[in-house]
């Protein structure tokens, strides 16, 4: 018998989630074989069956109203470790519909309440539009839910750049070239003890091979376990030498 889902949330927040999940289910379907959308695959379609000039932006015309949510247990998962770890700072870099921030807004309230620190959930998208429906699905979850997240629209790259706090989860999921240099503009910032979770680094190994290269080097301060969910969910402890 499986588990019962550990998420602690009214039940329209719930209700609001498993409708999210089933959307994303359904245009993942449509677009991929698979069932699970990766964006170098995607991207590699379009140049075979499109002959585009420019797949990326092809991709992204595609992209534009999809969610692509992550995964149900992944966002399960995320809730539970912050929970465990007693996150109250968290970085989502790629937040899309917003569906994923659900998850770490839910658990880092959780955690301030229980805990009486501070904290936020700093999330990340560039296109407006999905910014806005993002924003539209957290006040369906109310006002108090709303004051935990900080939305930074824009190029990721700068909008990391300021006011970053002791950092004590990153969550990495989106398009891969950017998963680098997202991770070192937060890394000054990781506590120690942090964790990075970087979402398809099975399926996705190739397109995350610098990612996962600087994940390994030993001298870069990362313990590494890739997690054995629907293609890959990479789990990095930051555990720098003193």
């Amino acid at each position: 018998m499986a588990s019962p889902s550990p998420i602690d949330a009214p039940q329209h927040v719930l209700d609001l989630l498993t409708r999210l999940h089933k959307t994303s289910l359904e245009q993942e379907a449509a677009i991929s074989k698979s069932g699970k959308v990766f964006s170098s695959n995607v991207i590699d379609a379009l140049k075979d069956e499109q002959q585009s000039s420019d797949p990326k932006a092809e991709f992204d015309k595609l992209m534009a109203d999809k969610f692509i949510a992550l995964d149900e247990d992944k966002c399960q998962f995320a809730y539970q470790l912050i929970n465990s770890m007693g996150a109250t700072n968290v970085v989502e870099a790629g937040t899309s519909y917003g569906v994923s921030t659900i998850y770490l807004a839910l658990a880092v309230a959780k955690v301030k309440a229980a805990t009486g620190k501070t904290g936020t959930v700093i999330a990340t998208e560039f296109e407006k539009e999905k910014a806005n429906v993002a924003r539209s699905y957290w006040a369906q979850c109310g006002d108090d839910f709303v004051q935990q997240i900080d939305l930074r629209e824009g190029d990721l790259l700068e909008t990391l750049k300021v006011n970053l706090p002791q950092v004590d989860l990153l969550l990495l999921d989106i398009w891969t070239p950017m998963a680098l240099p997202t991770l070192k503009i937060v890394q000054p910032h990781l506590r120690y003890g942090a964790v990075v979770l970087t979402d398809n680094t099975i399926s996705g190994a190739e397109a995350y091979a610098d990612l996962l290269n600087y994940l390994r080097t030993p001298e870069n301060g990362f313990h590494n376990m890739t997690l054995p969910f629907n293609n890959g969910f990479e789990m990095s402890v930051y555990l720098p030498r003193k």
